[in-house]
């Protein structure tokens, strides 16, 4: 903590001007902040195959709602960050939400999927502030030792909205159909916005000028050319975002191959991520104890062994409900694990870049989400090779980029 003397009295007082925790901006908030970055994604996962029958279209195009989610994610993340750095946390935050409620309404009167999809892809360029900025809010009021431990609790929190979200999207698609999900999730986003409006300072005390593009550019470059945040920047993206290769197979997987309801794929589902909030408890109460890179590492190698496991299952003909979500729990704890140990990572390499460092972790996490979605959905989902396949490769390629860290 910083201290100023008072030489006349002799006593040394803390200079709240510089103590970050002085900053007073509520972790819980900053967290709800976070956890709606994605709860649109995962929330809508269990009404897919009834939002493609009431609007005539196919699977593949269905699965796109998720592609596309996860690509508005990743592009609108890039500028996030170099604004938020400039004009502020808190007016750029209040601007995304407020573009992710537009989104959300566009998408309840949606009569074809592709007023759906251009929908989804103005929620996810609203939805992203979220994420850019609850993290770099979370950095804001950390100090550098404390960084990881708020940054395990913030990865436990979030994976509760992957792991609650397809349970209440599976229930209130069952009783009132796939739009009353934007309707509930509309609600909750405005609740918030207001909160944010009326309770969220501005934590940034530390406003750079805007660059250009070119320099924005060079910032980003600058920081990939640091060999630690490469490391945890690959690697944290391809164990957070891996899973959603299983979230966009899961309800036609479930359901066409195994049998499942929609309400049953929720709760699932719910299932699988609770694995992520178990690894990311483990990866708090570990955050003082064990280097980052040996906590990043032991939750990597239990995706990869977990991907094998799954990719032996479904060859050897075993596939069922238990021998699928068995595995795919087992992963989601490694990624719990690895992912808040790469995030504190590559954050703590520059603080004062704290918001360009969030937004191009975000870009590249959702880049590879996206690929990794896409790379599963090109097949029939009438098997679960091609979800093991896409995260025993993500696995791998993390593990590479964790022996640079």
């Amino acid at each position: 903590m910083s201290v100023r003397v008072r030489h006349r009295e002799g006593i040394r007082l803390p200079d709240r001007r510089l103590d970050p925790e002085g900053r007073r901006a509520p972790l819980p908030l900053l967290v709800a902040v976070t956890m709606t970055g994605t709860v649109a994604l995962h929330i809508f996962v269990p009404a897919l195959a009834t939002a493609a029958a009431d609007l005539g279209t196919t699977t593949a195009a269905a699965q796109l709602t998720i592609t596309v989610y996860l690509i508005g994610l990743a592009g609108g993340q890039l500028l996030y960050g170099p604004l938020s750095d400039r004009f502020g946390r808190r007016p750029i935050l209040i601007g995304g939400l407020g573009l992710y409620l537009a989104g959300l309404l566009l998408a309840i009167p949606a009569q074809s999927i592709g007023v759906l999809l251009v929908a989804r892809v103005l929620q996810s360029l609203g939805a992203c502030g979220s994420l850019v900025i609850g993290r770099a809010m979370v950095r804001d009021v950390s100090t550098r030792e404390d960084a990881a431990r708020k940054l395990a609790i913030l990865t436990t929190a979030m994976t509760l909205t992957p792991a609650l979200a397809p349970a209440i999207g599976g229930v209130v698609n069952e009783v009132f159909g796939w739009r009353a999900v934007f309707v509930v999730l509309a609600g909750i986003v405005a609740l918030l916005g207001a909160l944010v409006v009326f309770t969220l300072p501005e934590t940034n005390r530390h406003k750079v000028a805007l660059p250009g593009f070119v320099a924005i550019l060079a910032g980003y470059l600058r920081l990939v050319k640091i060999p630690a945040f490469r490391a945890y920047l690959v690697a944290g993206s391809c164990g957070g975002t891996s899973l959603y290769a299983f979230l966009a197979v899961a309800p036609f997987l479930l359901v066409d191959r195994l049998g499942r309801s929609s309400q049953e794929v929720g709760f699932d589902c719910l299932i699988v991520v609770f694995g992520m909030v178990g690894g990311a408890v483990l990866a708090s109460r570990l955050a003082r104890r064990v280097p980052i890179r040996k906590a990043a590492r032991s939750g990597n190698l239990l995706c990869i062994a977990s991907a094998l496991a799954l990719l032996l299952v479904d060859r050897t003909g075993m596939l069922g409900v238990v021998s699928l979500i068995v595995p795919l729990f087992a992963y989601a704890v490694g990624v719990g694990l690895l992912s808040p140990n790469a995030v504190a990572g590559l954050m703590n390499v520059d603080p004062h870049a704290a918001g360009s460092a969030s937004s191009l972790y975000g870009f590249t996490q959702m880049t590879f989400g996206a690929l990794f979605t896409a790379a599963a959905s090109a097949w029939p989902a009438t098997s679960a090779t091609p979800v093991a396949l896409a995260l025993l490769t993500a696995g791998l390629i993390a593990a590479l980029a964790l022996r640079r860290a």
